[in-house]
């Protein structure tokens, strides 16, 4: 169990939320609309966390560093917002955790490196979220994850000191912010993981199969 804790922190896609089909869909749709043949969400699932750089690696095995990337990852943003809450649901257990941390007198929020014009439609579109204390998103600060500012904001917003904050989340890159920010670390290995399962090397402070399995980590009031 952690001590000292106040409050948790969650990364969002892969973490509270399955979002992977609306992910998926939306650069599925790119693919259809030429003419390509259908890729079911499995295809996409993995790397549902890493965002339209994910999305688009699998649809059309390109780079951030191809001309025709940025071109691409506008249609990609504009299919999405158009469906991203369709398919998007908190994983099995998400309601119960949030209501359990909540009863154990413990703050919580999120720290995503979704942008603002992703995130806030998509967190307000979901009670889950109505008790969140802070919702950081990508563009928030002027740094995404896995530098730490983020993280660092969202403990301000809540008004405790870094150490006081658990940050859970699904991708190597989470466990690196939370670390640089000073923060014990969770990896949840239900999510995505990126391109490998073997989260092993994360070096991470705990790792938890299922979202309900966090309540045993935490103090509770």
């Amino acid at each position: 169990m952690f001590k000292n804790i106040d409050a948790v922190l969650f990364d969002l896609d892969g973490t509270l939320i399955d979002s992977a089909p609306d992910l998926g869909a939306a650069a599925d749709k790119m693919r259809v609309d030429r003419g390509l043949p259908s890729l079911p969400t499995a295809a996409y699932r993995p790397m549902a966390g890493a965002g339209a750089r994910g999305m688009l690696g699998i649809a059309f095995g390109i780079t951030p560093d191809d001309p025709e990337y940025e071109a691409l990852k506008e249609e990609f943003f504009r299919n999405y917002e158009a469906c991203m809450t369709e398919r998007t649901f908190a994983f099995d257990g998400v309601a119960e955790l949030i209501a359990g941390i909540g009863g154990g007198g413990l703050k919580w929020g999120v720290v995503t490196n979704k942008s603002e014009r992703f995130t806030l439609p998509l967190t307000r579109a979901m009670p889950l979220f109505n008790t969140a204390g802070t919702i950081i998103s990508g563009d928030t600060t002027p740094h995404a994850k896995p530098h730490p500012a983020p993280l660092l904001e969202a403990a301000r917003q809540l008004g405790l000191a870094p150490e006081r904050c658990i940050y859970v989340g699904d991708d190597e890159r989470d466990i690196v912010a939370g670390r640089a920010a000073g923060m014990p670390t969770v990896v949840a290995a239900y999510g995505y993981l990126g391109a490998t399962k073997d989260t092993d090397g994360w070096n991470a402070h705990a790792t938890i199969i299922s979202p309900g399995e966090l309540l045993n980590f935490l103090p509770m009031a």
